[in-house]
């Protein structure tokens, strides 16, 4: 299936796309390098097209090593500024995601080699980002800044029928950003499949993605259908892609760019008319650079992608989503008292709003004394004793933390044997994250491999 033109311009966004009113076609630009060799160079851009890289006869010449002779091109018109990469070695990213051609928003940041660079207005103002002007899509809640410019491209890109991938922290909601595209999208009357890769045995993967005939395995005592299949006219959501099995990947690609499967056992292909949406947890370019996930899927996956921001970069979102959690339960706002809230504001939730959830819930059923258990495994962590419930709160508040964070951390170390990476998987908790709280606390762990 070929994305639709617009939803293949909306790939490039990241976040979002200036509305055409904000975006001034006679707006003058330039060019700023924020780090590297060039690192505060800056380059005043006319209504042309430049080549970027180290060859002296480019038009803009960089001195980062890691840069290719030509790296990049740039076509600057009156409404727009188009990028293609022009075959470097090393590969152009905007905002972490690489690319062969897209359309830069202004401020959004591009890097060549070790060199970062954006586009900006000449006379330094800042371009208003749209918002949407809902606080919620599908599931999601949220009305900080972030979610805001989040909803504006769900709302744009659940419109079209290109296929899309949710990265974001564990609990950040990305099954509710799946469903909230297809409830939103034309294929909303359509079936909505989910898969979760995660919790499927490696041995049956294949059968659950594209189904079986009689006979295929032991175990197999009819045909079935598989979800690729079971989800024609609508849209298969395929939840943790980044645990989909390496051998299992040229499969997934072929359904991604013929829409066709072959159950495991048959010898014919089947057309399936679906959407793929997918998400991750897992940094699925350092999985490209380690073997572990194909290159190609990867950029088939992202022919459009969205990143949900993790709660702890939004706190303004959590009265909001206590509110909304409160309301689900049948319950008043009163069921938590201003102190409470005040605590679960200020605390940085390492499982994000699965995590809230799950503590806004234990607090409506047992009590505010069950507040302190804030686990994402839900490891209990008993009150303070004696005379620090006479602190003030703030710093009552930041002992029950401290200490909630170094006993929770002791144990996970110790259950993961000290691997980082094992730790942030399955505490849910980024591994940068994981990394600054040992710090925080004077623990320690490794990187080696499992």
């Amino acid at each position: 299936m070929v994305p639709d033109p617009e939803d293949t311009r909306l790939a490039s966004l990241v976040s979002t796309t200036p509305d055409p009113e904000v975006h001034q076609p006679t707006l003058r630009r330039k060019l700023v390098f924020l780090s590297g060799s060039d690192a505060g160079r800056s380059v005043s851009l006319q209504l042309q097209s430049y080549r970027l890289g180290t060859d002296p006869a480019c038009d803009i010449v960089l001195k980062d090593r890691k840069v290719s002779r030509q790296h990049l091109s740039l076509e600057v018109r009156e409404d727009r500024v188009l990028a293609r990469d022009l075959g470097s070695r090393n590969g152009s990213f905007c905002e972490r995601m690489r690319f062969t051609e897209l359309e830069v928003r202004l401020g959004a940041i591009l890097r060549l080699g070790d060199t970062e660079l954006k586009i900006v207005p000449e006379d330094s103002r800042e371009i208003v980002i749209p918002l949407s002007s809902d606080t919620r899509f599908g599931g999601l809640v949220g009305g900080s800044r972030r979610m805001r410019e989040v909803f504006t491209l769900l709302q744009r890109l659940a419109a079209g029928d290109a296929d899309v991938l949710i990265q974001g922290e564990t609990g950040t909601g990305k099954e509710l950003c799946a469903e909230g595209i297809h409830t939103a999208s034309p294929r909303n009357k359509g079936p909505f499949s989910i898969v979760d890769l995660a919790g499927i045995a490696p041995s049956l993967v294949e059968s659950e993605l594209f189904g079986h005939v009689k006979g295929a395995f032991t175990g197999a005592q009819a045909d079935r259908a598989g979800a690729f299949e079971r989800a024609d006219g609508g849209t298969v959501f395929l939840d943790e892609v980044g645990d989909l099995p390496l051998e299992l990947q040229p499969r997934l690609l072929r359904v991604l760019e013929r829409r066709q499967v072959k159950r495991v056992g048959a010898n014919d292909y089947r057309t399936v008319n679906v959407r793929v949406v997918a998400a991750t947890h897992r940094d699925l370019e350092a999985a490209v650079k380690e073997g572990r996930f194909r290159e190609d899927l990867f950029h088939r996956l992202a022919v459009l992608h969205v990143t949900l921001p993790p709660l702890r970069e939004r706190p303004e979102d959590i009265p909001l989503l206590v509110d909304t959690m409160l309301e689900r339960m049948s319950k008043p706002p009163s069921a938590l008292s201003e102190q409470t809230r005040a605590l679960l504001t200020q605390y940085p939730w390492p499982g994000n709003v699965r995590e809230l959830r799950n503590v806004v819930q234990r607090v409506v059923n047992l009590g505010e004394q069950a507040l302190p258990e804030m686990s994402p495994t839900g490891t209990p962590v008993p009150l303070p004793p004696g005379p620090e419930l006479d602190l003030p709160f703030k710093e009552a508040k930041e002992r029950l933390i401290e200490g909630f964070e170094r006993d929770y951390l002791k144990n996970l170390l110790e259950r993961c044997e000290g691997n980082i990476s094992r730790a942030a998987r399955e505490s849910g908790i980024a591994r940068i994250y994981v990394r600054k709280l040992l710090k925080k606390h004077g623990l320690h762990g490794h990187e080696k491999p499992e």
